[in-house]
């Protein structure tokens, strides 16, 4: 009997178990996966919750629920892998041997490496959403602002859901407005990039939002240290940004256990082949979701794309054969922009987002780019999804790989 072992029952984890169970004989393959967590948080609900458009119980549920029969599911914490001997030693001492491993245990964020973020103003001037009790306890904060200066933050990429921060800073301003109070609360969004995005033409467009709303943008800010005396965040090329909340998205690192195994970068996530996620040095270990590193988004559709690439090239790697599949690091996000409208971006290694309608050419029914109504229901839909096609691994009539219908080049 042969041994499948998956780290992390996350997005990407869970994914990989519910599609490769019905396709290995249950003679002669085993799956084992491991997380120590036992609920499963539907992470782009964070984002709402602040607002009070999301309730708890709408962005959580057991993770049992989604682990398919036959699937072995342990609650326990991973203490390290030994690559060499195809171990993973868990935290009660179990140690468990595989023939095939697959590590995907995101990455998290990491408040206490930036000086000043984790001490005692953390969950009172200073917040992040990007953690379920984050996101609580940044609603009450939200309910009690009088006004003044918010400052949206994060400290350097990668992180979880790039675009994450600038819909809280849309969601933000809607939010003010529709109070009446906008005009009493300055909103500036503090980034390391050159721009809003990263890639250039979106970038331009949301710098466009930025001034249509009275966002300040401040750029090529790496945060040196919050200096929680002064209510200020402090660059290293002593820059400094007053505030009154700040709102920021800490560090993100992987798990722990990836650097104790000498699997990983300086933060914990393991370089892997971008096309198959198979690790250099280990031809029996891949990496999946926000746990690899590879040159795109940290993004639940990474995730999803690069699972539906995964799979079929894992089914022929354990029979000997060439993996076929590459992945182009295609991407998604809906980005929501605030009143009921959002934005959506479609990209990949090579190609940054661009104009057009997706999925269908012309017809969409998603505008790219474009601030629209269909978009905002888009993101709302797909929470639905999330829990009832997604994780089941289901077919979605996606792509997994990016196409270039119906996108406008850049000089059309």
């Amino acid at each position: 009997m042969k041994r499948l072992v998956v780290l992390g029952a996350g997005t990407a984890g869970t994914m990989v178990v519910n599609k490769l169970r019905p396709r290995l004989d249950r003679n002669e393959w085993e799956i084992v996966i491991v997380d120590q967590e036992p609920t499963h948080f539907y992470q782009p609900g964070f984002l709402f919750l602040p607002f009070g458009e999301y309730e708890p119980q709408d962005v959580k549920k057991p993770k049992k629920r989604f682990i398919p029969a036959g699937v072995e599911f342990i609650e326990q914490t991973i203490d390290s892998v030994d690559a060499d001997a195809n171990t993973v030693l868990l935290g009660d001492g179990t140690q468990l041997t595989y023939d095939e491993l697959v590590i995907a245990t995101g990455t998290h964020p990491r408040p206490e490496e930036t000086p000043g973020m984790d001490g005692p103003e953390f969950g009172r001037s200073i917040h992040t959403f990007y953690t379920f009790e984050g996101a609580l306890a940044l609603r009450e904060a939200l309910k009690g602002f009088e006004g003044g200066k918010l400052v949206v933050h994060m400290v350097d990429m990668p992180f979880k859901c790039p675009v994450a921060p600038l819909e809280f800073t849309f969601l933000a301003d809607a939010y003010f407005t529709e109070l009446g109070m906008r005009d009493q609360v300055e909103i500036t969004y503090v980034t390391p990039m050159s721009g809003a995005f990263t890639k250039p033409v979106a970038s331009a467009h949301l710098g466009n939002m930025f001034d249509e709303r009275k966002i300040h943008l401040e750029s090529d800010f790496y945060i040196e240290r919050i200096d929680t005396d002064k209510n200020a965040l402090v660059s290293y090329d002593e820059r400094e940004v007053p505030y009154d909340l700040v709102v920021t998205v800490p560090l993100n690192m992987g798990a722990d256990f990836v650097a104790k195994s000498g699997l990983g970068d300086e933060l914990n996530h393991i370089p892997v082949d971008k096309g198959t996620f198979i690790h250099k040095d280990h031809d029996n270990l891949f990496v999946l979701g926000d746990a690899a590193n590879i040159p795109t988004s940290k993004a639940g559709s990474v995730a999803h794309f690069a699972v539906d690439i995964f799979v079929p090239n894992f089914l022929r790697h354990i029979e000997g054969l060439p993996m076929l599949e590459r992945f182009d690091g295609h991407s998604n996000c809906f980005i929501e922009s605030g009143h009921g409208k959002g934005l959506l971006i479609d990209f990949n290694y090579d190609t940054e987002p661009l104009p057009g309608k997706y999925p269908l050419p012309g017809i969409g029914p998603f505008t790219l780019l474009g601030e629209t109504e269909m978009n905002h229901w888009g993101k709302l839909l797909f929470r639905w999804m999330y829990w009832n096609l997604l994780l089941p691994g289901k077919e979605l009539p996606l792509p997994a790989l990016m196409s270039m219908a119906g996108k406008i080049p850049e000089d059309e």
